[in-house]
């Protein structure tokens, strides 16, 4: 039997190509989920039996967590991405990694083929094709959902046929968890005029007494939370752990897709976005003007081409060793406190504070230049709109 890696994450689509692609195409498949924040022990228990029972040879749980940090996250937070100024790429992000590991685990096991359950219509099928191809163009990508143009009620009666009558019931709002957000879809972000509800959203609001938290950053990374350090993932879970009951971290990003159309979808990234903010807040305080202005635009640029599934790209690398050059003076405090659908950034306390006042004080005393040498800077530095303006006086 030929040997296929199947993408699975046990929703509809891609149970429906386990059972297709065992029994109707012969394939020996082995279904891979690849974790990176969003499942618990018990749910990767559930989706492996209902793998094995659908016709999977194996089942895989891939832990990409740490790797979904190091290899994506870490420079989100370097480059302080945030899609049209909005979405942490909560979920793009993570299909990266996936796509990577699963290809991986596919030449581990010698397969030559590898499936997914993408539709034709949404920006995945992009960023899976793409990494699929790129590391391993000898390894043939099949996409029954796809290729077969199928509808929902086709996938649940072909299921039922084979005797497989799990609750296939839609939820009325599809919900995708991971370490660096929450995405959440429904009738409501299909238009343009209507927000999300309340009950949308995966975190209630449960607490409204405000809380403060200190930041510490080592180098970029969040490296302690109220002085007690430990890992960068675990930092991010604990912060989102505190912040989530205050229902922080809600929006609808609206975007371009990779193949051209607008799209529109809800998400809650408390951590994200707080991490992200302050972040931005030390550096404001830390780095100087033009490290800052080449940092928004490649950071943009960064989080575009991730977005659009050139992860691969050489120019990525390029990226990111400027960002992480960029963060060598990057450590300090923020002061941060959470209230209920908010976070203020406080303050920050930093020994590369570039506010020193020991040199001087913006709109204040200075220490490091006389009122003569002030007025000649401003002198000199109106000398080229002072020729413009001669030269096109009549204008």
């Amino acid at each position: 039997m030929k040997k296929l890696v199947l993408a699975y994450s046990g929703g509809l689509d891609t149970s429906y190509c386990a059972k297709y692609l065992s029994k109707e195409k012969g394939f020996e498949v082995h279904a891979v989920s690849v974790n990176t924040g969003g499942f618990t022990t018990e749910e990767i228990a559930n989706i492996k039996e209902k793998a094995l029972q659908l016709g999977a040879t194996t089942y895989t749980s891939i832990d990409a967590v740490q790797t979904f940090y190091e290899k994506v996250v870490k420079y989100l937070i370097f480059g302080n991405v945030l899609k049209n100024n909005t979405y942490p790429l909560s979920v793009s992000a993570e299909r990266i990694v996936q796509a990577i590991e699963i290809v991986n685990h596919a030449k581990k096991i010698g397969a030559d083929h590898i499936a997914h359950g993408s539709t034709g219509a949404g920006n995945d099928q992009v960023r899976f094709d793409m990494i699929f191809q790129i590391i391993a163009p000898d390894i043939t990508i099949i996409t029954p959902i796809r290729d077969n143009t199928l509808a929902r009620e086709e996938e649940i009666a072909y299921l039922q046929e084979n005797g497989i009558d799990y609750s296939w019931e839609k939820a009325k709002y599809s919900i995708n968890k991971g370490l660096w957000g929450t995405s959440v879809g429904g009738v409501e972000t299909l238009t343009s005029e209507k927000p999300l509800p309340e009950s949308a959203y995966p975190s209630p609001l449960e607490k409204k007494e405000p809380t403060s938290l200190t930041l510490t950053f080592t180098k970029g990374e969040l490296t302690a939370i109220n002085g007690e350090e430990d890992s960068c993932v675990n930092n991010i879970e604990k912060l989102e752990a505190v912040a989530s009951p205050y229902a922080i971290g809600r929006d609808i990003h609206v975007g371009d897709t990779i193949i051209g159309i607008k799209g529109r979808v809800g998400f809650e990234a408390a951590a994200a976005l707080i991490t992200i903010k302050a972040h931005h807040l030390l550096e404001k305080h830390t780095l100087t003007k033009w490290q800052q202005y080449q940092k928004e635009q490649l950071g943009n640029f960064y989080g575009m081409l991730l977005h659009e599934g050139n992860y691969l790209d050489a120019v990525m690398r390029n990226i990111e060793t400027f960002l992480e050059d960029t963060q060598k003076m990057v450590t300090g405090d923020v002061f941060v406190s959470l209230h209920p659908y908010q976070f203020r950034l406080n303050g920050i306390a930093s020994q590369h504070d570039l506010m020193n006042a020991s040199f001087g004080s913006y709109g204040e005393v200075n220490k490091g230049w006389t009122a003569e040498e002030a007025k000649g800077f401003i002198k000199i530095q109106s000398n080229a709109n002072k020729i413009y303006n001669h030269v096109n006086h009549d204008q």
